[in-house]
This record gives structure tokens, C-alpha cells and sequence, in this order.
């Protein structure tokens, strides 16, 4: 959930913001009129918490690629442009970033990216200021709120000022931590229009030739801007030792020693290396400390200054003040230090899908089958783990059809080879791959799981559920027609919650010869409304423990302290059940029947 970030809020007032909503607050400030973006943990509320505006135009693309070719379209058309993916997403957009980069802006460019350390919902840890470096690309990395709204404007004025689109970086502390800021007025930037240039904007060979040594000459010119600009900051005292830091992790440093000499990159690509080497000399040993890999550490020894740092400081997760302190003490600065260990006993509740999840029939029905399931990005992901245990891989948003058609290719997968991929994942990266299945004719079975929304992120909007972010009606992609369009010969259109139903249809599937698609269509019961029915009971005397319904995983099926012939029985939660009937279906002695009073639901 968001703040009110509207312009009534008036200029001086102070209000609490989110890392995210701050960047957006920041972009509106400095007078950008587009914003587009591909939702993903942890930078989705940038663009959600000013999609109400009516002075900007604010959408999601169908991935992250195309967001960045809206962006790169409307700076060259003159206006200010915010582009706002996670991590991961920047590997999808990857091709237009390389390139941009040769080509320059026009109007202002900022690409938000969101660093996931300890992949809190992510697939891997990837540092994004190796992709400043390998495109050439200067980076910001704003440590709190007050800095995120700061940093994203300025950067605007740092993309134009240099012809070049500008990486501000966060992670999850930074984009979900709240903090104070400031209001500021919103600056008003006309339209400058679209002024063609070939040898700038085509990108043919002979052009891209001549664009190399201008992409050059800008670095050095933002290595001597680093050098001087403010965004480097020098505190604390001592001569001992210095820390060098950037981004959530200062934050973590001042909390462990407050008064420790350090200095603070705001701009982490181009390194001020001079400044940094002056700050060396003033002090015995030189650390840095940074979250995942050691960028500024291998920048700065290959400049030929002496530093610590990872032999100290993990780079795996992310960091913490307590492994911040635990560093220090490894390194002499601190006492040893004792780490707080959890409670003997204590146990983490394993994520499930929520109750009701109409994902849960197909897996069931996987499962059954005994099928090879290349899976893909989404909640249903959750289907690898127990009780359902029927997924088998799972890499990247989109991989899960070219998998697929690979695994049956090799014939030896041994049982049918089935996809699942979600809506919103299929329209992102999906498509093509089952253009390839057509066009290799592969035996697999591809399950679109169309919930009517992008629902891992919060229920977004997506090109196939007729709404705009803004809240416009439009035209929502027919799944059916698009995969009869590309050529497949069976497509099965399912009600998940018809159990009986939604296995024969993937039965059948798995038995066409050649590549098939089955596509569910329940909404999700989370987002964007909730979907409710009537609860569901157990009748404990026709209970005879057979534990089936069970193996849906369902969170608001829970062990009952009665038993029959040695085995615990269950009873449902009437508050959180959904009403799906998907339990009541596996129940063989039909012991589970929907509540019928409002006094047996409060129970």
C-alpha cells in the first residue's frame, strides 16, 4: 500500500515515504511526463503510487525490454522518462540498455533498478553496477528515502547534462524502509521534441563505429564530475582506519560505529578514484564495505590503492549490522562479537499458495500423471515444494516453454514434459517460446495458468486483463486465439475448480501428439479483489483420516486434535477458507460440506 504523493501535498510539507514512493515523488518533482516500468519485488510500488496522476502518462509493458523501448522512444520524442524494473528485469532489457548507451538520450532517462540481496523474492543475487560498468552507464545509489527522491532527480539532470541514460540503484532496504522527505514543487519541462540524427540514433555498424569513442569521452568527462560532485561525502573522525560505503549499507556502518571515518559514494560508476585515494592516505588501513560483490574493492586495487574488505565481509546475502559488526570484530577493529542465535526449537513455516489457489488442481493433476514440469516465474513456483511437490525446474520468466520443447528434444525425460507458466509470465517471455514448439513440432504440453493478473507482485495489470495501471479500459489479449495463431491444434480452456474436469483435459492434452495448451481461467482469489464463498467444514464423526485433502497444501486445512485409527484428523478455518470446493473434491467419505449458518462460521 502506497502514500498520497499528489501535488496537494504542498511544497515544504514533510510527509513518510517508502524508498519507492520517494523515487516517484522524485521523478514527478523533476517534471517527467512518462513512467513505465515491468512490475517486480522490490520496485513495483514506484510506478503504483503515482498512477493516478492525470499529468503523466504511467503503465506497465508486457516485460522489461519493452518498457525500456517506451523510454528510450519517449526521451528521444523530449520528455523526462522514468523506466523502473528489479534486477533480473535489466538482463531482459539488456539489449536496448548495451545499446542505448552508444546512442545517448535526448530528454532525460532514469532506469530504476532494484537489487533483491538475500533474494527475498528473486532467483538469484546479481549486483547491477556490473551492468553500469560493462554498458558504460554512470549509477546513483541512494542510501534512505530523503535520498532516494534527491538522487532521482538529479539524475535526470545528469543524463541530460551528459547525453546518457542514468542506472539509479536501490535494494530492498532502500525501496520498502520509510523515511522523511520533503516536498518540492513540480518542475515544469516542455516538450523539446524529436530531432532526427541517424548517425546518432541508427545504429548500423559504420554509425555504432563513431558512437564507440563519444561513449568513451563521456566516461571520462562523468569520472571528472564524480571527482567533484557532492554526492561524495566525508564524515567521522580518526585516522586509524577509513570505511568506504555506499548505498543501505552506510546506514548499517553508522549503526555500528557511529564516529568511524568514512566516506559515503552517492555515485558508485565512475568511482571518484583520486578523491578515494586522497581519503586512503589519511588513514592506516582502508576498508570498503559493500553489499554483494566487490566492485569499488576490485576497482580500487586495480588503481594500486590498498584496501580490505571481503575476506571480512560476506558476499553472499545481504549485509546486516550484525554482520557488519562481525566483520569489523574478524578484522581487529571491534571485540570479538557473540551473534544472538535463534531459540532452540524454534521452526519456519514453509510458504504455501493461498487458500483457494486454482493453481492447485493442475499441479495436483501433474503430480498424478507423474509428468516432467519445466516450470517458470510466479507464485505457483510454490508448486515445487511440499505437498505438491510437482515442479521440477525453474530458471527464468519465459524459460519454462523453451525448456520444455529442449527436455523433449533430448527424450530423456522419460514421463510427458509439460510447461506451466502463468498469464502474465507468457505475454513477458513466453510467446516465443511456443512459437518454437510449433515450429519444432515438440510433444509438450504447455499450461497457461491465467489468473487474470499479474499476481506474484500484488495483482498488476498485464496487456491480457483489459485495464491499464491508470485504471483505462483496453483491449485485453485473447490467450486462445494468440496460441491458435501461432499454430497449436489443441487448445483446452479449463475451470481449475472442476477437479474431475481439469484432469481429463490435461490427460488429454499430454496425449495429443505434438504441442498442446491448456489454459485455466479462475481469477486470483487475492488480487485485485478478493474472491470469497461460502466456508467449508469437516464433519469430524465421517472424518476417517485419510489425509487426501491434505495434499492440496491449502493453509486453512489444519491437523484436528481428534484421531481415527491412529491417524490425526483435520478441520478448516472458516475465516480464511475461500469457498473453492477443492478439498471437498478429493474428500473421499465427502466428510467436508460448506458451512451453512453464520453461527457455525464465526466458529
Amino acid at each position: 500500500m502506497t502514500v498520497d504523493v499528489e501535488p496537494r501535498n504542498e511544497t515544504g510539507t514533510t510527509v513518510l515515504l517508502s524508498g519507492n514512493e520517494a523515487i516517484a515523488r522524485g521523478a514527478v518533482e523533476a517534471g517527467a511526463l512518462v513512467a513505465v516500468g515491468y512490475p517486480g519485488t522490490p520496485s513495483t510500488e514506484i510506478l503504483e503510487s503515482i498512477a493516478h496522476r492525470t499529468d503523466m502518462q504511467v503503465r506497465w509493458s508486457p516485460n522489461e525490454k519493452v518498457a525500456l523501448d517506451v523510454a528510450l522512444g519517449a526521451s528521444l520524442g523530449g520528455v523526462r522518462t522514468l523506466c523502473t524494473m528489479k534486477h533480473v528485469g535489466l538482463n531482459v532489457a539488456a539489449d536496448t540498455f548495451m545499446t542505448m548507451a552508444y546512442t545517448g538520450v535526448s530528454a532525460g532517462l532514469v532506469i530504476v533498478v532494484a537489487d533483491d540481496p538475500g533474494m527475498h523474492s528473486s532467483q538469484n543475487e546479481q549486483d547491477t553496477r556490473a551492468y553500469a560498468r560493462m554498458g558504460g552507464v554512470p549509477l546513483l545509489e541512494p542510501s534512505n528515502s530523503k535520498e532516494a527522491k534527491a538522487f532521482t532527480a538529479l539524475a535526470f539532470e545528469i543524463s541530460e547534462q551528459f547525453d546518457t541514460p542514468v542506472l539509479v540503484r536501490t535494494t530492498t532496504r532502500v525501496s520498502h524502509n520509510r523515511g522523511v522527505v520533503e516536498l518540492g514543487d513540480r518542475m515544469d519541462k516542455p516538450v523539446v521534441g524529436f530531432e532526427r540524427n541517424p548517425q546518432k540514433y541508427v545504429m548500423i555498424p559504420g554509425h555504432a563505429r563513431g558512437r564507440r569513442p563519444a561513449l568513451l569521452r563521456r566516461l571520462t568527462e562523468l569520472a571528472e564530475y564524480a571527482e567533484a560532485s557532492p554526492l561524495t561525502k566525508e564524515s567521522g573522525t580518526g585516522d586509524s582506519f577509513g570505511i568506504v560505503t555506499s548505498g543501505i549499507v552506510h546506514n548499517y556502518l553508522r549503526e555500528v560505529l557511529p564516529d568511524a571515518k568514512a566516506l559515503k559514494l552517492g555515485m558508485s560508476y565512475p568511482l571518484p578514484i583520486e578523491r578515494i585515494r586522497e581519503f586512503s592516505k589519511t588513514v592506516d588501513r582502508l576498508f570498503v564495505l559493500e553489499e554483494l560483490d566487490p566492485i569499488v574493492e576490485n576497482d580500487l586495487r586495480a588503481a594500486g590503492i590498498a584496501v580490505e574488505g571481503k575476506e571480512f565481509f560476506p558476499q553472499v546475502g545481504e549485509l546486516s549490522p550484525d554482520a557488519v559488526r562481525r566483520g569489523f570484530a574478524a578484522a581487529g577493529i571491534l571485540p570479538e562479537y557473540l551473534s544472538i542465535e535463534p531459540a532452540p526449537g524454534t521452526v519456519t513455516r514453509p510458504p504455501l499458495l493461498c487458500p483457494g489457489c486454482p493453481h492447485t488442481p493442475p499441479y495436483l493433476a501433474l503430480k498424478r500423471l507423474g509428468a516432467v514440469v519445466t516450470g517458470d516465474i510466479g507464485c505457483y513456483t510454490l508448486a515445487a515444494l511440499e505437498p505438491l511437490s510437482s515442479m521440477d525446474t525453474c530458471i527464468a520468466m519465459g524459460s519454462s516453454i523453451g525448456m520444455a520443447v529442449g527436455m523433449a528434444a533430448s527424450g530423456g525425460a522419460g514421463a510427458p514434459v509439460v510447461a506451466t507458466i502463468g498469464d502474465s509470465t507468457f505475454l513477458h517471455g513466453g510467446i516465443a517460446g511456443l512459437a518454437d514448439a510449433v515450429y519444432a513440432d515438440a510433444n509438450i504440453t504447455v499450461i497457461i495458468l491465467d489468473n487474470g493478473t499479474t499476481a506474484m507482485t500484488g495483482g498488476q495489470e498485464h496487456p491480457g486483463t483489459g485495464t491499464t495501471l491508470q485504471g483505462a479500459e483496453a483491449k485485453a489479449v485473447d490467450l486462445v486465439g494468440l496460441c491458435e495463431a501461432l499454430g497449436v491444434r489443441d487448445v483446452r480452456v479449463i475451470d481449475p475448480y472442476d477437479m474431475g474436469a481439469t484432469y481429463s483435459a490435461i490427460e488429454g492434452a499430454v496425449a495429443h501428439i505434438g504441442p498442446s495448451v491448456v489454459i485455466t481461467n479462475r481469477p486470483c482469489v487475492e488480487a485485485p479483489v478478493k474472491v470469497r464463498d461460502t466456508p467449508f467444514k469437516v464433519i469430524a464423526e465421517a472424518c476417517t483420516a485419510c489425509q487426501l485433502c491434505m495434499t492440496a497444501g491449502c493453509p486453512s486445512i489444519v491437523w484436528s486434535e481428534e484421531t481415527f485409527e491412529g491417524r490425526r484428523k483435520v478441520v478448516i478455518d472458516p475465516v480464511t477458507c475461500t469457498g473453492c470446493t477443492i478439498c471437498a473434491q478429493l474428500c473421499p467419505p465427502l466428510a467436508i460440506i460448506p458451512v451453512t449458518s453464520g453461527q457455525e462460521a464465526a466458529r
